[in-house]
């Protein structure tokens, strides 16, 4: 357990860390999805043997749902998850207040006024992230594929460029929890992307079950 563990906390933490200093502080300006989904798509190379890289709690429900992890691994995770996020949102703030800036005119985020298209944003890209994870990494059909890291993280890519500016196209609670220890969600406005991310997740794994019935 503690390998898959530390597996998850890492590639959640970097994961997290290149949102908050690309996307939050602008060091990457508009290539920030780029970078972010890159940071993904190592990552998941890099863990995918080892704990399945899911790196997003909404992730592990919709793969514990499908079969796919055991129960006793999904808490755990979640938890991994999270902690990893929160220190990866800390550490960026701390390389900014150290003087070491990530970009010499980086900005203070601002705190970002989610509406109610966030919802559907975050529910529409989370469901596209966790399907895609479900049908390239968990089926028996495409087992030992060379694609799945980049099939993965260009769902992320998608999604952020394309609702980015409506939800902050995070489609995954850890990083939701460092946007809000980085100021650039509310608390009181977090729901807005918890639920719909769970939901899109368990609504993937619901369809995927439907789509795949005796194939996988």
């Amino acid at each position: 357990m503690q390998h898959k563990l530390t597996t998850e906390f890492i590639g959640t933490f970097f994961l997290s860390l290149t949102v908050c200093t690309a996307a939050v502080y602008g060091s990457a300006g508009d290539y920030a999805p780029f970078a972010i989904a890159s940071a993904l798509m190592v990552m998941i190379y890099a863990g995918g043997h080892i704990s399945g890289a899911h790196y997003n709690p909404a992730v592990t429900v919709s793969v514990y749902l499908r079969g796919a992890c055991d129960k006793d691994d999904v808490l755990p995770y979640i938890a991994s998850q999270i902690v990893a996020a929160v220190s990866a949102a800390l550490i960026a703030m701390k390389l900014l207040e150290s003087g070491i800036p990530i970009n010499p005119d980086a900005p203070t985020p601002e705190m970002f006024e989610l509406g109610t298209e966030a919802v559907v944003a975050e529910l529409l890209f989370t469901f596209a992230l966790a399907y895609v994870i479900l049908n390239v990494a968990t089926t028996e059909s495409t087992s030992g594929n060379g694609y799945y890291g980049a099939a993965i993280a260009l769902v992320v890519l998608a999604g952020a460029m394309t609702v980015g500016s409506i939800s902050l196209g995070s489609f995954n609670p850890a990083v939701t929890s460092a946007l809000i220890v980085s100021g650039k969600v509310s608390l009181a406005d977090s729901w807005m992307h918890f639920a719909p991310q769970f939901i899109g997740a368990v609504l993937a794994t619901y369809v995927y079950k439907f789509t795949q019935s005796d194939s996988s």
